[in-house]
């Protein structure tokens, strides 16, 4: 009977915000109930089932994963490591013959740079020598040299929206039952080129990422002895020292050929670069242009609040915009528990001033002092319509929180408790709006929402508000990346 020890650490840290992120915020398994994420449709569910289907034995350690925010307090990272070392301290005299992590892999703690890097430079010496460490990881990862030297078979996303989460962790599991049936371990390269490119320039379906990821594929399938290539995005609001584009390719064949297709990946990204640097477009240019709205839904996507990337979903630039504009049969999804809060009094159809949003966003005017009617309000509790959403790593029921819909003169406001970003139609839905009936929506989000929304929207315009999730990279005091490093610096194409 194969054992295989699971653990997983998943969190994409923002450095740039003033919040920290404390162990409160992380959802916590530890051992067995780490088995009650099978049949969710996650990246779980994917190792799980192929688990079974390969006969293996589960060692469940620890998960703690949480929503993207700002820098990691280093006790959550510490309290994770202490219950991975119980757990296999239990173990004592069970035979362990490989490990499988779930991991994102753009983490940063007010301590470590790079934890998931320090997680395996700690696991590696408590392993039998040659025990093989395989897993998953998000495709917005900051890969290091640590993380590379210390594993042996890590697998990217590649789609964006992560509509493949599952098929990349059931990928995974499958290349490490190949490697424990053949008894070979392939080693990892890796290639880092001085680029890292915001959010918006990381959709799959768009140059550079497409590019890419169909080089990548290439390289699969004509270069002896590769099991996987990688497309490592980045995150570039984790201010860390190997921040940005990476490739990785696992191989048990030629190193010079692995090198030449690194190569290969290298150049075109850089040829690319300026592709993966897009720059929005305002938001009053963009409503003047395209009112009156005569079919909807119109997207204005905020990737300065990009919930999914971290940011604080409280900003207020849509929906001061649609004020000003008079934007009726128009929504918003606003992350603002204070006002939740000062609704409780309100009877629905009642009337209530608030001042809502723009409380955390560092970059915001502040909250818009309103006078509103009640629609609605809920727990906030919704199911995932799309199984496979980008939402799905965290399960099929999303908790927003105490929730409320509010409107002000045809602008219509979802208020949540908690941020979650806008990746599955269910959130509008659950709260009695319905999305495909209203000619403007605002988006706090940069690529993933598309497999959401794409379906439904007549237009979609990608616009610049102020927030921590800005396009424009030279905005941000970057402290800690090596450089010189695009779009901060030039470089040599």
């Amino acid at each position: 009977m194969t054992r295989v020890l699971f653990a997983g650490l998943f969190h994409e840290t923002h450095t740039f915000l003033p919040e920290k992120t404390p162990l409160s915020s992380w959802e916590v398994l530890k051992g067995e109930d780490m088995f009650r994420r099978e049949g969710d449709g996650s990246n779980f569910d994917g190792f799980l089932s192929r688990a079974k289907a390969h006969g293996w034995t589960v060692l469940p350690t620890a998960d703690y994963q949480a929503m993207p925010s700002g820098t990691v307090e280093h006790a959550v990272f510490e309290a994770f490591w202490r219950d991975v070392e119980r757990a296999m301290a239990k173990l004592e005299g069970t035979p362990i013959d490989a490990v499988f992590l779930l991991l994102h892999g753009a983490m940063v703690t007010d301590e470590e740079v790079d934890p998931e890097g320090e997680l395996l430079e700690r696991l590696r010496p408590l392993l039998p020598k040659g025990t093989p460490i395989f897993g998953v990881f998000d495709l917005h990862a900051n890969f290091t040299r640590r993380i590379i030297d210390r594993s042996d078979c890590l697998v990217a996303y590649r789609e964006n929206p992560h509509v493949d989460a599952r098929e990349a962790t059931m990928r995974a599991a499958d290349l490490l039952d190949r490697c424990l049936k053949t008894k070979k371990i392939p080693k990892q390269y890796w290639r880092r080129p001085p680029l890292m490119w915001p959010p918006t320039g990381l959709g799959t379906a768009d140059t550079p990422m497409k590019d890419l990821e169909a080089m990548a594929r290439k390289i699969e399938a004509e270069v002896p002895g590769v099991w996987v290539a990688n497309v490592i995005a980045g995150f570039a609001f984790a201010d860390a020292p190997e921040v940005g584009v990476s490739f990785s390719i696992v191989s048990d064949g030629d190193p010079k050929a692995v090198e030449a297709a690194l190569d290969r990946l290298e150049a075109e990204a850089i040829r690319l670069r300026k592709a993966g640097t897009p720059r929005d477009r305002s938001v009053d240019e963009v409503l003047k242009s395209i009112l009156p709205v005569k079919e909807g839904p119109v997207l204005l996507v905020e990737p300065s609040d990009n919930i999914g990337g971290g940011t604080t979903g409280d900003g207020t630039g849509i929906l001061r915009a649609l004020l000003r504009h008079k934007v009726r049969e128009s929504a918003v999804i606003i992350a603002d528990p204070e006002s939740v809060a000062a609704l409780a009094g309100v009877t629905v159809g009642g009337k209530a001033k608030l001042a809502i949003g723009g409380k955390r966003n560092p970059f915001d005017e502040g909250p818009v002092e309103l006078s509103v009617t009640l629609i609605s309000k809920s727990d906030g509790r919704f199911t995932l319509e799309d199984p496979k959403s980008h939402l799905a790593a965290f399960g099929q029921t999303i908790e927003m929180g105490p929730s409320a819909v509010v409107e002000h003169e045809g602008v219509q406001i979802l208020l949540t408790s908690k941020k979650i970003p806008p990746w599955d139609l269910g959130q509008l839905r659950s709260q009695g709006i319905e999305p495909t009936k209203l000619k403007v929506i605002g988006v706090k989000a940069a690529v993933a929402h598309r497999a959401a929304y794409n379906p439904i929207t007549k237009a979609s315009y990608t616009v610049e508000t102020p927030g921590p999730g800005m396009s424009d990279l030279t905005k941000f005091p970057y402290r800690k990346v090596k450089r010189p490093l695009y779009p901060l610096d030039e470089i040599a194409s």
